[in-house]
């Protein structure tokens, strides 16, 4: 489901598409904490990769603003 991202891969993007993809990540965060309060998940693993792949993105967005 959630694959790390690459930072050599997102340095290419532009900013509006680290936002979409930033909102995206987010959202399956909050299906997979719905999952989790429901009925349990499969793997709870996912939720650190999705939290570390918006760090990620972040990150590389304000670095490559303040350029």
């Amino acid at each position: 489901m959630a694959d790390v991202l690459k930072t050599e891969e997102i340095k290419n993007w532009d900013a509006s598409k680290i936002d979409a993809k930033v909102v995206d990540l987010r959202k399956q965060i909050f299906g997979l904490r719905m999952q989790q309060s429901a009925a349990g998940m499969e793997k709870p693993h996912q939720l650190k990769i999705l939290k570390k792949n918006i760090a990620r993105l972040l990150t590389i967005k304000t670095a490559t603003q303040a350029k």
